[in-house]
């Protein structure tokens, strides 16, 4: 059989084309070869820049150490860019961005804390967080946007730092999906589990309203390993039980290892049903992804 008349999975024109000089930094995806993951990551950019420029969804889920490996500022500027249309995290994003809003830095020792009996019993933190917590309670507030009002009316001395802050100064949706025992403010004597669970329960209910209209749009999950893949499977099912069509839509997980949940839940299920969905995993350090994922849609926003 000749090597010309064989089916070849690998061509040399999907390869890199190399690197040149003349490369901008919003171009490094250009250096990507069109093969596995640098195929995935280039559909994802145009996956997002096409739903944004058709006015649609482009959704945010996550995770604590997102906040804690410092790329909080590249997504903010997806966000001051109208790039980022919702944002969802869980109580430990929302501890840590909080954190770093407040007083510039965030994530304890764990182990050695827990051996001096101390660990998660930062008194600010949890006074703060669950004071603004009880105050939402007693109106019509969720979590996210209580938390983003009183960052605010406390003048955050690093609030430009912070997605909740910029979340509410851009009137950006911004949802808590908190699990009772879970984060560390819930350890101390003033943390409300009716206060907690209703906010939270306010926002999951406008998180459902958000995929409501997720159809031609894009749901990152972007370091969760198991709270935001349920409460976005479970939004689904709301929505899909009205009767609405989500597909076609695009969902990507972005995570240094790649988990079941995430996986069935954000990639696989939700992409089954229907046509024209795409799921995507990528695979490595929120660090490094997360700067060449910003940098290659703000680039690629700017050309026609």
């Amino acid at each position: 059989m000749s090597i010309s008349a064989r089916k070849s999975k690998v061509s040399v024109k999907d390869f890199s084309p190399g690197f040149s000089s003349s490369l901008r930094p919003g171009e490094m995806s250009n250096l990507f070869p069109d093969i596995l993951a640098g195929r995935s990551f280039k559909r994802l950019v145009e996956s997002i820049v096409t739903a944004r420029r058709r006015d649609k969804q482009v959704i945010f889920m996550l995770g604590g150490h997102v906040v804690k490996t410092g790329v909080s500022p590249l997504l903010i500027d997806l966000l001051e860019a109208d790039v980022i249309t919702g944002v969802a995290m869980n109580g430990a994003a929302a501890i840590h961005d909080l954190e770093i809003a407040m007083w510039g830095e965030t994530s304890e020792d764990v182990e050695e804390a827990l051996a001096d009996g101390v660990f998660g019993m930062t008194s600010e933190t949890a006074s703060f967080m669950n004071s603004a917590i009880e105050d939402a309670f007693k109106g019509t507030q969720g979590m996210g946007e209580a938390l983003g009002k009183a960052l605010t009316s406390a003048r955050a001395p690093f609030g430009k730092k912070s997605l909740i802050a910029c979340c509410y100064r851009k009137d950006v949706p911004l949802t808590v999906h908190v699990a009772i025992g879970t984060d560390v403010t819930h350890q101390h004597p003033d943390a409300s589990g009716q206060a907690i669970g209703e906010t939270s329960m306010r926002d999951f209910r406008l998180f459902v309203s958000l995929i409501e209209k997720i159809r031609h749009g894009v749901v990152l999950n972007v370091g969760s390993a198991v709270i935001l893949p349920e409460v976005f499977l479970k939004a689904l099912a709301i929505v899909r039980n009205r009767g609405t069509s989500f597909w076609p839509l695009t969902t990507a997980n972005l995570d240094a290892i790649q988990h079941y949940r995430p996986v069935k839940n954000v990639v696989e299920r939700p992409t089954g049903i229907g046509k024209g969905s795409v799921g995507i995993t990528l695979t490595g350090h929120h660090e490094l992804m997360i700067p060449l994922l910003t940098a290659s849609i703000l680039h690629r926003l700017k050309r026609p």
